[in-house]
């Protein structure tokens, strides 16, 4: 007769053996393809075997991801080929082979809104506002900005021809590439009314560009300027971490952006607080290119009662995104989420639409064939009756 010492050790013995039997099971459960999975993968393997020519496992994967994306119906959110997703990387650094402008998306291309002095764009006369249409006869509309840089840079010293449209009349040029740095802040003093007044500008929320904007803030300040202009036109965003440690360059404490997405936990991100001028008076200048990680900071400024803000509407983009590589060499760059100023704003028109962005405090617009910069005049003269 067994005694109860064993039994319960063999009743022991056998639940665990069927734990660890259902956990292997689940565990197989769980590996395998959902159904969607496995029709997707069948359809491709289909085209694949049976289309009259053969069109290359590469290319269908790639397309496969790229329509899935369009499905979102998301403006914001892109798929990059492998190559793609190099032209991307090659767009985040500042030295490079190109035609020397700085370049925002446009619905029908990418936007000048700079050309870099004794450049091959400046030689021939392109002009902020100026809209390149098409690259070697490629049509830019509808394209990822970071692809049509792409498209625009490469190997020192070999043609490229671009299409521009300025005021309304369509040009061609072909422009022979040269080596460009891309200044990410330029600073500057000014006088206005007897005051010394600092200029920052940044062109992207790259990674470091806390720190040159610290320097240049730094420089302006002891050169003697009574407050700052700090000019986000047309600087369409970047990381949401610079955001905060640019934002907390001003602020004390108080909050810069609040984050929300359906995978992952609200996030409120406040000020570092270790700011190096928290108290010099300060106007931000936007424009509708003001978008993204510059939307966060303007709001983070103006909610905060730190600066006064100035120019026109912003962007309007209340989402951001996540870049993913994957391992065929390419990338993912999906929405993932939602944010809120402090206030508790979101700036977009609910989902991805653009909302109606930032509104300032001074409104003042850039007339498209005004020789003078109105608007960082008008930012200017704000600042100095700001200053004692």
């Amino acid at each position: 007769m067994n005694s109860p010492h064993f039994s319960r050790n063999l009743i022991i013995a056998l639940f665990t053996a069927a734990g660890l039997a259902l956990g292997v099971l689940f565990g197989i459960l769980l590996e395998r393809p959902s159904k969607q999975e496995q029709v997707v993968d069948d359809a491709l393997s289909r085209i694949e075997r049976t289309y009259y020519r053969n069109p290359g496992a590469k290319n269908l994967a790639d397309a496969a991801i790229a329509g899935m994306v369009r499905s979102l119906n998301d403006q914001f959110s892109n798929y990059f080929t492998a190559a793609q997703y190099r032209q991307f990387q090659q767009g985040q650094q500042h030295t490079f082979s190109g035609i020397g402008v700085d370049a925002v998306k446009d619905p029908l291309g990418l936007r000048i809104a700079g050309v870099f002095p004794q450049s091959p764009a400046g030689r021939a006369h392109l002009r902020r506002g100026d809209v390149i249409v098409a690259v070697d006869s490629r049509s830019l509309k509808g394209r990822p900005d970071d692809y049509s840089r792409g498209l625009i840079r490469g190997r020192n010293g070999t043609p490229v021809t671009i299409t521009v449209l300025s005021n309304g009349k369509r040009r061609t040029v072909t422009l022979r590439r040269a080596m460009v740095v891309a200044p990410i802040v330029t600073s500057a003093v000014k006088k206005v009314d007897g005051k010394k007044l600092g200029y920052v500008s940044l062109a992207a929320f790259d990674p470091g560009a806390h720190a040159d904007v610290a320097e240049a803030v730094r420089k302006v300040v002891r050169q003697g300027a009574q407050g700052i202009v700090f000019d986000l036109r047309e600087n369409g965003g970047g990381l949401v971490s610079e955001a905060r440690l640019i934002a907390s360059l001003f602020l004390r404490n108080g909050t810069v952006v609040t984050t929300r997405g359906r995978n992952q936990p609200t996030d409120i991100i406040k000020a570092t607080g270790d700011p190096i001028a928290p108290k010099i008076p300060l106007v931000v200048l936007v424009d509708r290119g003001t978008a993204s990680a510059s939307e966060i900071v303007t709001g983070a400024l103006k909610d905060n009662h730190r600066a006064t803000v100035v120019g026109t509407n912003t962007f309007g983009k209340g989402v951001f995104q996540e870049v993913t590589q994957l391992d065929n060499g390419g990338a993912l760059d999906i929405t993932v989420g939602h944010y809120f100023t402090p206030n508790g704003t979101n700036l977009g028109a609910g989902g991805v639409k653009p909302g109606s962005g930032i509104v300032p405090n001074v409104r003042v617009a850039q007339p498209p064939k005004a020789r003078t910069d109105v608007q960082l005049a008008k930012a200017l003269a704000v600042l100095a009756a700001k200053t004692k």
